[in-house]
């Protein structure tokens, strides 16, 4: 099987939907709709999303302040870059998760709008100094939010356009 068969075949579009969930800005919002445009069933693109959304924040909460200090040490350029991710996360995002806790991520990370997301979540969560153990519980509640939220939107686009 050469390479663009596998791609048109349901498990080359499944790892094309798990590897969408996992680039930041595109997570769920994008590899939802694409895998339901792609033919595949609504469960097994929801739980390939959520896993493929998810699986980047532990490290992200983990390792993130390591990766910055490396950056800085290389390059005057990555200063910029790292500044701007840590003013991003200490915004009045990060005060309403501070405030609101645990519940506050989940819902942070869970309304798919630009800007929020599993990735934004854990650097605020690691910025926050919030520890794996109460940050990746309240990720993964929030992709699971996200991905339900996504579903019903693709689901519902779909039936509208096979409707036309």
């Amino acid at each position: 099987m050469n390479l663009p068969e596998f791609f048109s075949s349901d498990p080359g579009k499944t790892l094309i939907t798990f590897l969408i969930s996992m680039v930041p800005i595109f997570e769920c919002r994008a590899a939802i709709p694409t895998g339901v445009a792609m033919g595949l069933p609504t469960w097994l693109v929801f739980i390939t999303s959520a896993v493929g959304n998810f699986l980047p924040a532990p490290f992200i909460v983990l390792f993130i302040r390591k990766i910055f200090a490396w950056m800085r040490k290389i390059s005057p350029k990555f200063e910029r870059i790292v500044a701007k991710l840590e003013s991003k996360a200490d915004s009045k995002k990060a005060e309403k998760i501070r405030k609101y806790s645990a519940l506050g991520l989940i819902l942070f990370v869970g309304i798919p709008l630009p800007g929020t997301g599993a990735w934004t979540g854990a650097l605020i969560a690691a910025m926050l100094d919030i520890r794996l153990r109460h940050a990746a519980p309240a990720i993964a509640l929030g992709v699971l939010l996200a991905c339900t939220l996504v579903s019903f939107l693709s689901i519902g686009a779909k039936a509208a356009i096979m409707l036309f």
